[in-house]
């Protein structure tokens, strides 16, 4: 089986395992992963930043099993080797782009052929690296856990977020009835609004959320909400936004872990369900059948231009400190891409 030339490749490293984003450093001494069965070896051309990946550096994020330490789970690149049982469908030099447990952000990457695709030639190596995670994850919430339906109502929170961004475009193409976002500034209301179709935005800054998708709606409240802050006030908002059988899927702690006072009575007599989510932990044949809606309804859609990829920034992997500072900073509509020189 083909492999590098050498057996160390270069990686971002955590100075003392976990720490603040000034803590990140090139790791030139990293092994070289060995393709498992099923497995191909992947050199990385891109990969995309992911608000996991702070927790992750900071150390509040369990691993899988399966994952790597190295940070990153989602890649642009070329196909070095394969590992039997192989897909003959991924041969050496097919540039390809995918979902991993973890270790993207390095030269080399051992991960599933499941959870492959090859690039189409309609989007670049950064806009690629940009799409598995987020726009994997806002299908699982939409069509998996939410099960929305068309003329259902939709609330995504953190709507300029990569997960949101691609949420909120599912959302319209699903036949949603309405789209709502939350969002943190008036430039943002205007992007989701303008750029994503979404019906409504809120800055939750200056404005009731609340009070504003209530009204929006007529009083009746919102079926679904998609929740990537979880802590603070925002379960029992949820709950008072949300209709009778609502559904909220819980994808994210932007807010923290822990939620205020919770009013049972709202979760029991809205029929209410709520469930929380990390894909990053699920079986790799699960993210399989995500993967492969997202070739089939989502890919076409970006060629149409139906769908669109937003890159905020790309960085070369040199400036990661900066990157990881950039994400912090919570100032993004879309996507930060490192390119892997």
């Amino acid at each position: 089986m083909a492999t590098p030339d050498q057996k160390f490749m270069t990686a971002v490293d955590i100075h003392n395992k976990t720490g603040p984003a000034t803590s990140l450093y090139l790791n030139s001494s990293t092994p070289v992963p060995v393709p498992g069965p099923g497995e191909a070896l992947i050199k990385i051309h891109a990969f995309g930043l992911n608000r996991m990946d702070l927790l992750q550096r900071e150390g509040h994020y369990p691993l899988p099993p399966s994952a790597p330490s190295t940070l990153g789970v989602e890649f642009s690149g070329t196909v070095v080797s394969t590992n039997p049982p192989n897909h003959s469908s991924f041969p050496a030099g097919l540039p390809v782009f995918g979902l991993a447990p973890g270790g993207a952000y390095a030269q080399y990457l051992a991960v599933s052929t499941q959870l492959l695709m090859p690039k189409p030639a309609h989007l670049s190596f950064e806009q690629a690296a940009a799409v598995p995670e987020t726009w994997m994850t806002a299908t699982q919430a939409l069509h998996f856990l939410l099960e929305l339906q068309p003329g259902q109502t939709v609330l995504w929170h953190a709507g300029a977020s990569g997960v949101s961004i691609a949420g909120i475009q599912l959302s319209v193409a699903a036949g949603a009835g309405a789209v709502f976002a939350t969002v943190g500034s008036d430039d943002k209301v205007a992007f989701v609004e303008g750029e994503l179709g979404a019906t409504k935005g809120v800055n939750y800054k200056t404005g009731d959320w609340v009070k504003e998708v209530l009204e929006a709606t007529g009083g009746r409240g919102v079926d679904c909400v998609v929740d990537l802050v979880g802590g603070g006030d925002y379960f029992n908002k949820n709950l008072d936004v949300l209709a009778k059988d609502g559904r909220v899927a819980v994808l994210g702690l932007l807010g923290g872990r822990v939620a205020e006072r919770v009013d049972v009575g709202k979760l029991l007599f809205k029929r209410a369900r709520v469930q929380g989510s990390s894909l990053r932990s699920r079986s790799v044949e699960y993210q399989g059948k995500l993967r492969e809606r997202l070739e089939e309804e989502a890919l076409p859609r970006f060629e149409t231009g139906e769908f669109r990829v937003f890159v905020e920034r790309v960085m070369p992997w040199g400036e990661i400190v900066e990157a990881h500072q950039l994400m912090e900073g919570n100032q993004t509509k879309g996507k930060i891409v490192c390119t892997v020189e």
